[in-house]
């Protein structure tokens, strides 16, 4: 029977019960407990200790858990044993909605499985079909994959089928079932979920205690102002600005380094190479701002992001949830601050609404930002300048060497200074 492992992320929260439990009382081989702690996992997560003994008795699950609460393990963990216990190629298969979550749980199964030989491979737009292709001849363990590019392979590559599957798994399945993934998902689903047990840590869209949250309501033409004014007064922080559009993921962080500020982009446009390239170094804090779309706000593990701004505010409410829930993770403390014009007020009062709460005003002083308004501005005009460069690269033949998706800074631009093991082998 294929089993049908379906997980979906609701927002960020760390467990502090059942501090007694551990990974070998849940039934985890001593492999996989050594793995856990070489990992730095000392305890089970909530979602862990419920999930993980259902999945090892063999049952359908349907799991929702907090963004960073450790359901990547919850379904990891009992994939391996199983394995272990059963070694085949082309064992489990993990679908999920973006390219860097794909990267990331690949990551994790590898550290977990290091010592017993785990292969995955991951298969994802934006990368050429033909290497892919030759991983899966290969036939690895564990396929990541996001749908639309699992099924371009399912109809093209020669010899590549999923009859031997037994793990089924939708990370973020509320997200891919959602999107316009549902005619690729149903080609996959081979079998529905028999008889799941329902796994639920998490009932309700809230957001952690330790996550300051607040609201700038200004005027829309002021609102670039605005945002080099909050970098500037929390300057030493680590930011992630969500922008709406691809188009404003580039002209804010070109905007940013016209004035100093060490911004890189992340958003769907963007090459593979490149947007691995930017996340890492925003992750090695190499560079302190990451300006991304809403691909960044789901999932990703970065440890270490301080404050979140919501430049352009969120159409659907439930993604303002998982938008700041990229900062307060594991117990930290964090900060969100939320741009509202006069054009945002309705899906303000919806966010509200649906946290619960009534946030306060971040206090900024407007006479002190309008200062600000004359150098934002150039830096406007040269951003609006690349940006009509970068599309009229687009229209042309790239030639060699060039990226017409990399951003990058014109040859002669004034700067302004801104505040800146042991166990079995797999054969």
């Amino acid at each position: 029977m294929l089993e049908t492992f379906k997980m979906a992320a609701v927002e960020d929260e760390v467990d502090k019960d059942g501090e007694d439990v551990t990974f070998k009382s849940l039934g985890i081989v001593d492999v996989l407990c050594e793995a856990c702690q070489q990992l730095g996992w000392k305890s089970p997560t909530k979602i862990q200790r419920e999930a993980i003994p259902v999945a090892l008795q063999g049952n359908d699950i349907i799991g929702l858990a907090e963004t960073g609460s450790g359901k990547t393990g919850a379904f990891a963990l009992p994939v391996l044993q199983k394995l272990l216990e059963n070694p085949q190629r082309l064992y489990a298969l993990i679908l999920t909605p973006t390219r860097e979550l794909a990267f990331q749980i690949s990551e994790q199964f590898e550290a977990l499985g290091a010592s017993i030989g785990v292969k995955c491979a991951v298969i994802v737009g934006g990368i050429d079909m033909m290497s892919q292709a030759l991983m899966l001849a290969k036939k690895p363990h564990i396929i990541i994959a996001s749908p639309g590019r699992l099924v371009d392979h399912l109809e093209n590559t020669k010899g590549f089928n999923l009859r031997t599957l037994k793990y089924l798994i939708m990370d973020e399945a509320d997200r891919i079932l959602n999107l316009d993934f549902e005619k690729e998902v149903q080609k996959l689903q081979r079998a529905s979920l028999q008889s799941p047990v329902k796994v639920e840590v998490a009932t309700k869209y809230t957001t952690v205690d330790k996550l300051q949250q607040s609201y700038l309501f200004i005027p829309n033409k002021f609102k670039d102002c605005y945002l080099v004014s909050v970098l500037n007064e929390l300057a030493g922080n680590s930011f992630m600005v969500f922008c709406g559009t691809c188009n404003n993921v580039q002209r804010v962080t070109l905007m940013l380094r016209n004035l100093g500020l060490q911004a890189v982009p992340l958003h769907g446009q963007m090459t593979q190479s490149k947007r691995l390239g930017a996340l890492n170094k925003f992750k090695s804090k190499d560079r302190s701002i990451l300006i991304a779309t809403d691909v960044a706000s789901r999932g990703l593990d970065i440890p270490h992001v301080d404050v979140v701004i919501n430049f352009d505010i969120p159409t659907h409410s439930k993604d303002y949830i998982h938008r700041v829930g990229r900062t307060a993770r594991a117990g930290r403390s964090g900060r969100s601050i939320t741009f509202v014009t006069q054009y945002d007020v309705e899906l303000y009062q919806r966010i509200e609404q649906l946290i619960g709460k009534k946030l306060p005003l971040y206090p900024t002083v407007e006479e002190e930002v309008m200062l600000l308004m004359e150098r934002v501005t150039e830096a406007q005009r040269y951003a609006k300048m690349e940006l009509r460069e970068l599309q009229e690269k687009k229209k042309r033949p790239l030639d060699e060497g060039e990226n017409s998706q990399e951003i990058r800074m014109p040859s002669k631009k004034k700067k302004f200074a801104a505040g800146e093991k042991k166990g079995k082998k797999f054969k």
